[in-house]
């Protein structure tokens, strides 16, 4: 009895354990069609999205990333980071961080924390909500709220549960701009610096000067001599009228009465300016020949210094190429029984690992085998628990004993019922027999006195 209460316990802890596994398998299931649902509404969404921004434009697809980084603009004036990120231990956001899909789970916690930090920095208190409530409720609690403010809100609540997307971003913004106001906080417009345009000067350098340059100049020079012509003939005649006239001037002339320390000074200032330097054209075949023989040389020079180098490292490696290929031989002289030994034990192995194989195909068979017997075995036992349970158990006894107790007392009504009936069968054929005689003896009786007349 004791072997049998504690295979009916085995069997009711395995049955218990079977239930757990279905009811486990069942929640996941279901949570895996949630999450095929969740899906198919996303891309359904996305599909409207897409379309309703063709209806609207080619640039409607972008707005949400221009509405992300005004959002996360307003949120640094609010300074979510201090105030709502490091209370959580959150990372700041990116500028396209509710713009595009990244983590669909992650982006709705966020979402729902920013929107209650957000709802409280507006005045109106929220409870900050937690990552195993319902969704839907948050999403109604802050649509009210949002509502509450004034705000349209003409968009499907499920638009929210993916945590990203134009909705999302327009929920906060708005949000975050009632905080602004809340806080006081006021958009002014913005100033400029100004800024000092320093006037370059532009300096010309004369020391160099090109053949361009100086055709320029010379053209120049030219234009000048034609606009400012004096005749020679006419200053022929008036040097001549001064010459006679001024005569004891000329003397006074021809001796200098310039320093020649000032002279040289002169000169040396003003003779970078006069220095001319002819610019050569690059795509003159000369140059070229010139600058290959250049370069030519200097390889040649390099080489003779390098060569020598180059020889030794040569040599070394050489050398030690020997070295290598030597100690290799060596080594391999050396371990050539261990190299027999490991080929030999190679072959072992995979000897062994063929035995292993065919074992193992044979242990599979002999496991599928035994696994059939277990389950006959479990078939049996629950059947012999059964049956022990039906032999141990009194209520089929007592079942019996009532129904004999119940037979009994209708026997008894039936035989107090059959004895009823034949005395009652009885009266009825005494009351018969009587009758008869009674009509036998009156018919009797006028047959006697007709024949006494």
């Amino acid at each position: 009895m004791a072997e049998e209460a504690a295979g009916g316990g085995g069997v009711r802890r395995g049955a218990a354990v079977g239930d757990r596994d279905r009811d486990r398998d069942r929640d996941r299931d279901r949570d895996r069609d949630r999450d095929r649902d969740r899906d198919r509404d996303r891309d359904r969404d996305r599909g409207r999205d897409e379309e309703g921004a063709a209806e609207r434009g080619p640039g409607a697809a972008y707005r949400v990333f221009v509405l992300m980084e005004e959002l996360l603009d307003k949120l640094k004036l609010l300074s979510y980071e201090e105030e709502a990120l490091r209370r959580h231990n959150m990372r700041p956001l990116s500028r396209h961080y509710f713009a595009l899909p990244t983590n669909p789970g992650e982006q709705f916690f966020m979402f729902c924390t920013l929107a209650a930090w957000l709802i409280t920095k507006a005045g109106h208190p929220f409870e900050q909500p937690q990552e195993y409530d319902d969704p839907n409720a948050i999403i109604s609690n802050v649509l009210s709220q949002l509502r509450s403010f004034g705000r349209p809100v003409d968009f499907p609540p499920s638009k929210l549960k993916a945590g990203y997307g134009e909705q999302v971003c327009y929920v906060l913004d708005c949000l975050a701009e009632e905080a602004l106001k809340y806080s006081g906080f006021s958009w002014k417009r913005p100033a400029y610096p100004t800024e000092e345009l320093e006037e370059e000067e532009i300096t010309e350098d004369y020391a160099e000067l090109t053949l361009n340059k100086l055709e320029e100049d010379a053209v120049e020079e030219e234009s000048d001599n034609e606009e400012n012509f004096i005749d020679l003939n006419v200053l022929k005649g008036k040097a001549y009228g001064s010459d006679m006239n001024d005569a004891p001037k000329h003397e006074e002339i021809l001796q200098s009465t310039t320093d020649a320390v000032e002279w040289n000074l002169e000169v040396e200032r003003v003779l970078p300016q006069l220095k001319v330097t002819v610019r050569t054209d690059n795509k003159d075949w000369r140059i070229h020949v010139d600058q290959m023989h250049q370069h030519k040389d200097g390889i040649e020079s390099s080489l003779k210094e390098t060569r020598g180098y180059l020889d030794k490292l040569h040599n070394e490696i050489s050398r030690t190429l020997e070295k290598i290929n030597s100690r290799e031989k060596y080594i391999n002289n050396q371990l050539e029984h261990l190299v027999q030994e490991y080929r030999s034990a190679q072959a072992l192995l995979s000897e062994a690992k063929e035995k292993y194989q065919e074992g193992s195909g044979g242990v599979t068979e002999r496991i599928k085998v035994l696994s059939e017997i277990t389950e006959a075995l479990e078939r049996v036992k629950q059947e012999t628990e059964e049956k022990g349970s039906s032999m141990t158990d009194g209520a089929p006894l007592v079942k019996i004993k009532q129904a004999l107790t119940k037979l009994k007392q209708e026997t008894i009504h039936m035989d107090i019922q059959i004895g009823v009936m034949e005395h009652t069968l009885l009266q009825s054929k005494l009351k018969e027999k009587s009758n008869m005689a009674r009509d036998m003896h009156a018919a009797m009786i006028p047959e006697a006195t007709v024949g006494a007349y």
